[in-house]
């Protein structure tokens, strides 16, 4: 009776701790990286951190949905890079601010709808759709800006990536609120249902009446046009759209999500995952920058982490 206690009790342990596996690393990261660095935990750079990370998590979030389908975006990066370079653009050429984002942000949209109707409707792999239109995208960033940054905006814009509200710096304003209107949908209304329901059995669902196409469809709309919203932060917050922008921004993001614990497989994971997953990357980067550290050895730290997080999602599928 008692092994058989003792069984149970270690069993419920290794559950709770593959339950919040992803928070118990970005606590066991963040004491490590104060104690090797004085100047880790200071307010200043804690809030350095956090506008680093908004860009990505907001990205982040936008893969999540995809990815809980079962499917995958490797567009955002491309799209996020066009979408800033149509919005500085019509700025530069004296468009309304208003109009010159909806417009930036209405282009992401449209290309997150094209490959959902690629992947939903044509039967096509989404590895591939996005893969073309992530080539297609950075083609056009380029066609539209010559292969030239477009710079020079005025106060007001650059308010949105480089100003504050009170202390808090304007993307993770921005980002909070994308967070909770994103989890509000993905755990209080049906829509994030069918959402968890196609990455579990996407044949069960179809059976029991969900439009698969339809959400599946919507799940790329949205990842395209988070994208957009990241493009605008972006050129707001360096004064500049580089037709170089979001260069492997996908990465991090596809990293965000499956270290925040969300299955690739689809139908497993969330929002709070990701936004731990994003914190893992942001302060992974600025710790090992803090310390030094050559940027070609980040990038095999960064691939060494996402191996072993796919890794323990695929042991604990």
């Amino acid at each position: 009776m008692g092994e058989k206690a003792v069984n149970s009790k270690w069993k419920q342990g290794v559950k709770v701790i593959s339950k919040f596996k992803s928070g118990i690393g970005l606590i066991v990261l963040v004491i490590a990286l104060s104690l090797a660095s004085d100047y880790f935990l200071t307010a200043h750079n804690l809030l350095n951190v956090t506008r680093q990370v908004s860009i990505n998590a907001i990205l982040a979030v936008g893969m999540t949905f995809v990815i809980l389908t079962g499917g995958i975006d490797l567009s955002v990066g491309s799209v996020l890079a066009l979408s800033s370079a149509i919005t500085a653009g019509l700025l530069a050429s004296g468009t309304g601010i208003f109009l010159a984002i909806l417009a930036g942000i209405l282009v992401g949209t449209v290309l997150g709808l094209v490959n959902g109707l690629m992947v939903a409707k044509a039967k096509m792999p989404a590895f591939i759709v996005t893969l073309g239109m992530m080539t297609i995208a950075r083609g056009l960033t380029l066609i539209y800006s010559d292969g030239r940054p477009i710079s020079g905006f005025n106060e007001v814009f650059r308010f949105i990536g480089a100003g504050y509200l009170g202390p808090i710096p304007m993307p993770v304003v921005i980002m909070v609120i994308i967070l909770v209107v994103c989890y509000i949908v993905l755990k209080k209304i049906p829509f994030g249902r069918y959402v968890y329901a196609i990455g579990g059995n996407e044949k069960a669902s179809k059976l029991s009446g969900i439009n698969t196409d339809t959400v599946k469809t919507s799940v790329y709309m949205i990842s395209g046009f988070l994208a957009a919203v990241s493009g605008v932060i972006l050129a707001a917050r360096l004064n500049s759209a580089q037709p170089t922008a979001g260069t492997s921004y996908e990465l991090d993001a596809i990293a965000a999500v499956v270290l925040g614990g969300t299955s690739l497989s689809g139908g497993q994971g969330g929002i709070i995952g990701t936004i731990i997953g994003a914190l893992i990357i942001g302060v992974l980067n600025n710790g090992l920058n803090l310390l030094n550290v050559s940027s070609f050895y980040q990038l095999v730290a960064k691939g060494a982490v996402i191996l072993i997080a796919v890794f323990l999602d695929r042991r604990s599928q």
